[in-house]
């Protein structure tokens, strides 16, 4: 029920301005009745940017979204004024709504140590564990039974990346041996690859616009050094060697820079065509544990089940690459790459690597390290996970805290969004998965079932599914 302060909102009018997510204003500014919703602002909206189909909007004013009507959104941020133009800032939503998982479909049992590291392939068909009992396990979701299991790695496989392609996947160990792997036989694609003198830490592939062949990867190792291999040849291509400590993390970004963070508290920039160092990113006063790039989840999914990927005819590979170029500049909506990065220190920061070595903004507010950091597909939000037991959620363009989510009773490990930005995902040291609903910023669903920590989660592309990996050796599945 509405209150009389909302009531008597809902009866005036104002002047608003719709901005976009780079901060430009989107046509003219408006006298628009505040008692209007959502769905109103849509067809206003899409009106003014002349959209050949429908595309839905959320819409938000000072970081609240207004999900019932103009004058409802006012009146929980009263500082705005009423006698001066509004400003809406606007996102493209989704065009689909991920149902929010609720039950366990399976536990997957075959491990024989914990499982470190889970993931759903680009076109989310296939799925592959990694776990302390040196395997691999390639497994098949209709029957919930293993494929395959690769076995090769002497030590603890500590991180797995699937190729853009879906049709590699790279595995590092604790002896800092570097496999790669064809998921379709569980075989490997070349010889083992060992140069580094420490454990792998961190895996990520070149993007497919850059390379239709999927050939090329960056691995750090707490050697300090951080390798770009081609499984291909079987060679290493280049060695970084910058950084005075161990590397714990690398991405591999959309407009050609490699990244890579260290305990030595800084992150490098590379050029990885010339192997120049671009710039240092300083500004941690301890190890940079975490790193997430707002284009992420458009370079995940490449490009995403456009036809199978049994062929490697050349024409199909230029169109492979064609596919990921456009997925790639429709997704990241045209906008500049941004990097988030957590730390011992408790903060995060957020960086534009293309325009300089400056932080946009210091966010601060967890009470312990910072485990992980992940962008929302859309990019409009960053979520960060603690030690601290909560998860953060801030504004993905200006860094600006916008909640703070509380439920997990321990350590909160890994996060991961829904490909359509609703929800996330959490996996803590307490045994449980949380699932939680940003729009309305609080607990969703508590997913109990695992017996010791969740030491890491996936959401399937599709939406449908995600999947968990534990100290308590399984792999279990959730559903809707």
């Amino acid at each position: 029920m509405k209150d009389s302060g909302t009531d008597s909102l809902s009866e005036k009018t104002g002047i608003v301005q719709f901005i976009a997510p780079d901060g430009s204003a989107t046509g003219p500014s408006f006298d628009v009745s505040f008692g209007i919703d959502a769905s109103h602002l849509d067809r206003i909206l899409n009106s003014f940017l002349s959209n050949e189909e429908f595309i839905p909007y959320s819409f938000y004013i000072q970081n609240e979204e207004i999900t019932d009507s103009i004058a409802a959104t006012l009146s929980q941020r009263p500082q705005v004024s009423t006698e001066t133009t509004i400003k809406i800032d606007y996102h493209p939503q989704s065009q689909y709504i991920v149902r929010p998982v609720s039950r366990c479909q399976g536990s997957l049992i075959g491990h024989q140590e914990s499982v470190l590291g889970v993931a759903f392939s680009p076109d989310g068909t296939g799925f592959a564990s990694c776990s302390g009992d040196k395997t691999l396990r390639l497994w098949d979701l209709t029957t919930q039974t293993p494929f395959k299991t690769c076995e090769g790695h002497n030590n603890w496989v500590l991180c797995l990346s699937w190729s853009p392609d879906g049709q590699k996947i790279a595995t590092g160990d604790l002896s800092g041996f570097v496999f790669v792997w064809n998921p379709s036989n569980g075989k490997p694609v070349c010889k083992a690859l060992k140069l580094h003198s420490k454990w792998i830490t961190s895996l990520c592939w070149e993007p497919l616009h850059f390379n239709a062949n999927a050939e090329r990867f960056a691995s750090g190792s707490k050697d300090c050094s951080i390798r770009i291999w081609n499984c291909r040849t079987g060679s290493c291509e280049q060695t970084f060697t910058v950084h005075t400590k161990g590397i714990t993390c690398v991405k591999w970004g959309g407009e050609g820079f490699l990244y890579s963070a260290s305990q030595d508290t800084s992150i490098k920039v590379w050029d990885v065509s010339s192997g120049a160092l671009v710039y240092s990113l300083d500004g941690h006063g301890h190890w940079v544990n975490t790193m997430a790039l707002s284009t992420e989840y458009a370079l995940r999914v490449g490009s995403f089940s456009f036809e199978s990927p049994s062929s490697i005819e050349p024409s199909y590979r230029d169109r492979l690459q064609q596919k990921a170029l456009e997925n790639y500049k429709r997704i990241s909506l045209g906008r500049e790459e941004r990097l988030v990065s957590g730390s011992d220190d408790f903060t995060l920061f957020l960086w534009m690597p293309k325009s300089g070595n400056k932080p946009i903004a210091r966010m601060v507010g967890h009470q312990q390290l910072v485990n992980m950091v992940c962008f929302s597909p859309n990019q409009q939000f960053i979520a960060s996970a603690s030690f601290d037991r909560s998860i953060r959620i801030w504004n993905g363009l200006t860094g600006a805290f916008i909640c703070v989510l509380r439920g997990h009773v321990s350590c909160v490990y890994q996060i991961c969004w829904s490909p359509d930005s609703r929800l996330l995902v959490s996996g803590s040291k307490d045994s449980t998965l949380k699932l939680w609903d940003i729009s309305k910023r609080q607990l969703r669903l508590n997913l109990p079932g695992h017996a010791d920590e969740v030491f890491s989660v996936d959401w399937s592309p599709d939406g449908s599914k995600v999947a968990s990996g534990s100290k308590d050796r399984t792999v279990k599945i959730w559903h809707h």
